[in-house]
C-alpha cells in the first residue's frame, strides 16, 4: 500500500486520463476510493477494521470504458484485480461457479503477484548460485592429489601437474570468466532435469465448490505423484536457465508468499463485478424459474459484498476490505431493482455517458495506447509508414458513430471493427507493397466503409 501515499486523487485521474477518454465523474469516484483505501491504513485500529471500503456501481452502455477504468486503477495501486461477469454464477444448489469461487481466483493472482515480486529480489542470488553450479557441472572432482589430469577448455588442453586446492581454484576461476564472457556457449554438460509425472484424470460430481476440491486433488495428486528427474545433455545456456529456475524456487519461501498473498488479497484486492444488471429479476417476472435464480445469485453475492470469511487452499480470507467495482448497462432495470441489502453495499453510483463522434476522435488519436498508433506499429514492422490524416479520422469516428446508431451501440468497440475493415487490404497487401508509406485519407476511408455503412443490414455483419 506505500504506493498509495504518493498517489492523490488528481494524480490518479491524471494517470487514467492517458488511456481512458471522457467519463470524469466515474474517474473521481474511483480516484476517491483508490486513496480511501490509503487513509484507512492510517487509521488507528481498532476503528480501522470498521471502516468499510466505499463500492461502486457504474451505470452505462457496453463500450465506454468501465472495464478499462476498474483495470487500470488496479495497476496503478499494483492490487490483485479480477473481472468476473455477474450472469456466469449460480444460485447454491444449481449447476455453475459459486460465488466463492472470485474469492479463490483473486487469491490466486495475488499469490502470483507476489511471488514474482519475490523472484525479482533473489535474481542476483539465483544467478550465482547456478553460475556455482554450472561450474560444478563443467568441471567435476578433480582426482586424488599426485595424479596425472587433463582439463579441457574450448580451444586448448592444458595437461597439469599434482593438482593441488590452488589449481583448481585458478581453473574454476578461468572457467567462471569464459562463462561470463560468453565463450562456453556451445559446450554441452550432462544433468538432472526434473519432469512432472503426468496427473491421473480427475472427474468430480458436485454443484459447489468445485473449482476448490478439483484444485486441492491436485495438490494432493502432485505430492502423491512427485517430480521425476531425467539425465540429459545440454548446451551451456539452456541448462544455466534452468539451474537459475530451480535456484529461484528454492530460495523463494512459499510461506511467506502465501502470507503476504493472503494479506494482500484482503487489504487491496479489487474485484470489478462485471453485467450485473443480468442477475437482477425484471419486474413482472412472475417469481418463479430464472428469476428466482437471479434474485439467489444476489443473496449469495451479499455476505461476500458484505464481508464473509472464505476458505481457500491458501488458508481462511476474510472479503471486508476488498473493494467491489459493479457496472451493468441496466436497459431493462434499474440498480434499484437489486435487493436492498445489496444496494446498500454499494453506496457510490455513478452514469457513464454514450460516446459519440467527438470522444471516438480522441480515443483514436490521444491515448497513449490509441488504436492508431498500434496499427502504425504493426506496419512498421513490414517497414511501411502508415500515415492518418486528420481529416481521414474524422471519417472513421463519424462512421463508427453512425454505424453505433443505426444498429447495436457497443461503444468504442466500434472502432475496432472499422479499422480492421479499412486496412484490411493494406495488411494483406503489406509484405509485397514497394512503396514503403501508406497514407489513409477521408476519401480512402470512405472509399472503403461508405457502401458498407450505408447498408443496415451489411453493416450488422461487417462492422
Amino acid at each position: 500500500m506505500n504506493n498509495l501515499q504518493s498517489l492523490t486523487p488528481k494524480d490518479t485521474v491524471r494517470e487514467l486520463d492517458k488511456y481512458i477518454i471522457g467519463q470524469d465523474e466515474a474517474k473521481k469516484s474511483v480516484a476517491i476510493a483508490l486513496r480511501n483505501r490509503w487513509r484507512r491504513q492510517q487509521v488507528e485500529p481498532p476503528l480501522r477494521d470498521e471502516i468499510a471500503p466505499k463500492n461502486i456501481i457504474m451505470i452505462g452502455p457496453t463500450g465506454v470504458g468501465k472495464t478499462e477504468i476498474a483495470r487500470r486503477l488496479a495497476n496503478l495501486a499494483q492490487s490483485p484485480f479480477l473481472k468476473v461477469e455477474a450472469s456466469k454464477f449460480t444460485e447454491i444448489g444449481y449447476v455453475g461457479r459459486d460465488v466463492e469461487s472470485m474469492i479463490r481466483d483473486l487469491v490466486e493472482l495475488a499469490v502470483n503477484i507476489v511471488k514474482k515480486e519475490e523472484r525479482s529480489e533473489v535474481k542476483q542470488k539465483a544467478r550465482e548460485m547456478a553460475e556455482e553450479r554450472l561450474l560444478d557441472l563443467l568441471l567435476p572432482s578433480m582426482p586424488p592429489a599426485g595424479m596425472r589430469s587433463r582439463v579441457e577448455i574450448p580451444g586448448k588442453i592444458e595437461t597439469g601437474g599434482s593438482d593441488t586446492p590452488e589449481k583448481r581454484e585458478s581453473t574454476r576461476d578461468r572457467f567462471r570468466q569464459m562463462l561470463r564472457e560468453g565463450r562456453l556457449e556451445e559446450k554441452e554438460v550432462e544433468m538432472e532435469v526434473t519432469q512432472s509425472q503426468p496427473m491421473p484424470m480427475i472427474e468430480v460430481f458436485s454443484n459447489a465448490g468445485m473449482d476448490e476440491m478439483e484444485s486441492n486433488l491436485r495438490d494432493a495428486f502432485g505430492k502423491i505423484f512427485p517430480k521425476k528427474g531425467k539425465m540429459r545433455k545440454l548446451k551451456v545456456p539452456e541448462a544455466f536457465t534452468i539451474l537459475k529456475n530451480e535456484a529461484v524456487e528454492d530460495l523463494i519461501d512459499m510461506d511467506k508468499v502465501t502470507r503476504k498473498a493472503v494479506i494482500r488479497t484482503e487489504q487491496s484486492g479489487i474485484i470489478f463485478l462485471d453485467e450485473i444488471d443480468k442477475i437482477v429479476s425484471r419486474q413482472g417476472g412472475g417469481g418463479h424459474g430464472p428469476e428466482v435464480s437471479r434474485e439467489g445469485v444476489q443473496r449469495d453475492l451479499l455476505p461476500i459484498v458484505e464481508g464473509a470469511t472464505v476458505t481457500t487452499k491458501y488458508g481462511m480470507v476474510k472479503t471486508d476490505h476488498i473493494l467491489f467495482i459493479a457496472s451493468g448497462a441496466f436497459h431493462l432495470c434499474k440498480p434499484s431493482d437489486l435487493v436492498p441489502e445489496l444496494q446498500g453495499r454499494f453506496p457510490i453510483r455513478v452514469e457513464l455517458k454514450a460516446l459519440g463522434q467527438e470522444e471516438f476522435f480522441r480515443i483514436l488519436t490521444e491515448p497513449e495506447n490509441a488504436l492508431l498508433k498500434q496499427y502504425a506499429a504493426l506496419m512498421k514492422t513490414e517497414g511501411i509508414d502508415l500515415v492518418f490524416t486528420n481529416d481521414g479520422v474524422l471519417e472513421m469516428a463519424r462512421l463508427a458513430a453512425e454505424v453505433n446508431q443505426k444498429t447495436e451501440d457497443i461503444g468504442a468497440r466500434r472502432l475496432h471493427t472499422v479499422l480492421e475493415k479499412i486496412l484490411e487490404d493494406l495488411s494483406f497487401q503489406a509484405p509485397n507493397i514497394e512503396d514503403r508509406s501508406f497514407t489513409v485519407t477521408a476519401d480512402y476511408v470512405r472509399e472503403q466503409l461508405s457502401d458498407i455503412a450505408r447498408d443496415v443490414d451489411l453493416s450488422r455483419f461487417i462492422l
